[in-house]
C-alpha cells in the first residue's frame, strides 16, 4: 500500500510564526507533525500556508493527491476581516471540494465552518487559556469513533477566546464544556468528511504555558483574562497540575483517531 499524503495547514500570519521562532517556540505545524510522528510515520506530509499564499493555483491543481487534510490552530479570530483570514476562508472551500477526510483543530474548525455556512462569534463565556477543563462526551459523541477509548469526560490543552455559536447544514455536535458549547462536531461539506475540535489534543501543556508566558502582556493588557502577573502565575501553577496527572496517550487519542480513520479503506 502506497503511503498516504497529508497537507496540514498552518494558521498563523508569517509575524506571529517568526514571534514564535525568535521565542524559542514551534509552529502550530511543527507541533502538529511531532504529535502525528508519535504515531505514525509512514505518511509524506506537506505544509501550506493559505495566509502567505497569493495564489493559490500551485496547490489547487495538485490538490486531489492528499488523503487527508489537519488544519490547526491560530491567532486570529474569524470575524475580523483581513485579507489573510478571506485567504483562509477560501482556500477552505476548495478543500471541501477535493479532500475527503479533514480535522479542523480549533481554529480550523472556526474556517471550516464558516466556511461551510456557519458561524463563529467571540465566547460569552469567557476563554480558554492554556487549558479546557470538564469536556464532556454527549451520546452522539460517545458512539462516533473520534472518540473510541476516550473518557466520557476530560481535560484538553485549549487556547480560544471564541466559538461555534451555529452549525453548518447537517453537523452533528459531539461534546461541551461550561465554557462552549460547541467543543467537537462532524459534519460533511463537498466530498469532505470533516471532524472539528475546538481544543488542542495535539499540543502539550508544556507549549501552552510557553503561549501564556510569551502573550501575558495581551492577556493582561488586551483580553482582560488576568489583572496582573500573579494571578497569570497561579494559572500556570494549575496547569501544571494537570500535567502531572495528563497521560499522554489519552490526551491524544481524538489526534489518533482521525489518523486511523484516514488510514481506513
Amino acid at each position: 500500500m502506497k503511503n498516504l499524503n497529508l497537507l496540514i495547514v498552518e494558521g498563523n500570519i508569517e509575524k506571529e510564526n517568526n514571534n514564535f521562532k525568535e521565542n524559542g517556540i514551534q509552529t502550530h505545524a511543527e507541533s502538529l507533525q511531532d504529535s502525528i510522528g508519535h504515531y505514525a510515520n509512514d505518511l509524506n506530509i506537506e505544509v501550506f500556508n493559505p495566509c502567505s499564499e497569493k495564489n493559490f493555483n500551485k496547490i489547487i491543481s495538485d490538490i486531489k493527491k492528499y488523503d487527508g487534510m489537519i488544519w490547526g490552530g491560530s491567532s486570529l479570530n474569524i470575524y475580523n476581516d483581513c485579507i489573510e483570514i478571506r485567504r483562509q476562508i477560501s482556500f477552505m472551500k476548495e478543500c471541501f471540494k477535493s479532500i475527503k477526510k479533514i480535522l479542523a483543530i480549533c481554529w480550523g474548525m472556526q474556517v471550516a465552518v464558516t466556511a461551510a455556512g456557519g458561524q463563529v462569534k467571540k465566547s460569552t463565556n469567557g476563554a480558554h487559556i492554556g487549558i479546557a477543563n470538564d469536556i464532556e462526551i454527549n451520546n452522539d459523541g460517545i458512539n462516533h469513533p473520534l472518540y473510541f477509548s476516550k473518557a466520557k469526560k476530560f481535560n484538553s490543552p485549549a487556547f480560544n477566546f471564541d466559538e461555534v455559536v451555529m452549525l453548518p447544514k447537517g453537523a452533528v455536535h459531539l461534546a461541551s464544556n461550561k465554557i462552549n458549547k460547541v467543543q467537537s462536531i462532524h459534519f460533511k461539506h463537498g466530498i469532505s468528511d470533516v471532524w472539528g475540535l475546538q481544543y488542542h489534543p495535539e499540543i502539550t501543556y508544556h507549549k501552552m504555558i510557553t503561549l501564556i508566558k510569551f502573550r501575558k502582556d495581551r492577556l493582561i493588557n488586551d483580553r482582560k483574562c488576568f489583572k496582573d502577573e500573579e494571578e497569570i502565575k497561579n494559572h500556570i501553577n494549575f496547569i501544571e497540575e494537570e500535567i502531572k496527572r495528563s497521560e499522554k496517550n489519552s490526551r491524544m487519542l481524538e489526534l489518533k483517531n482521525w489518523l486511523n480513520h484516514l488510514k481506513a479503506a
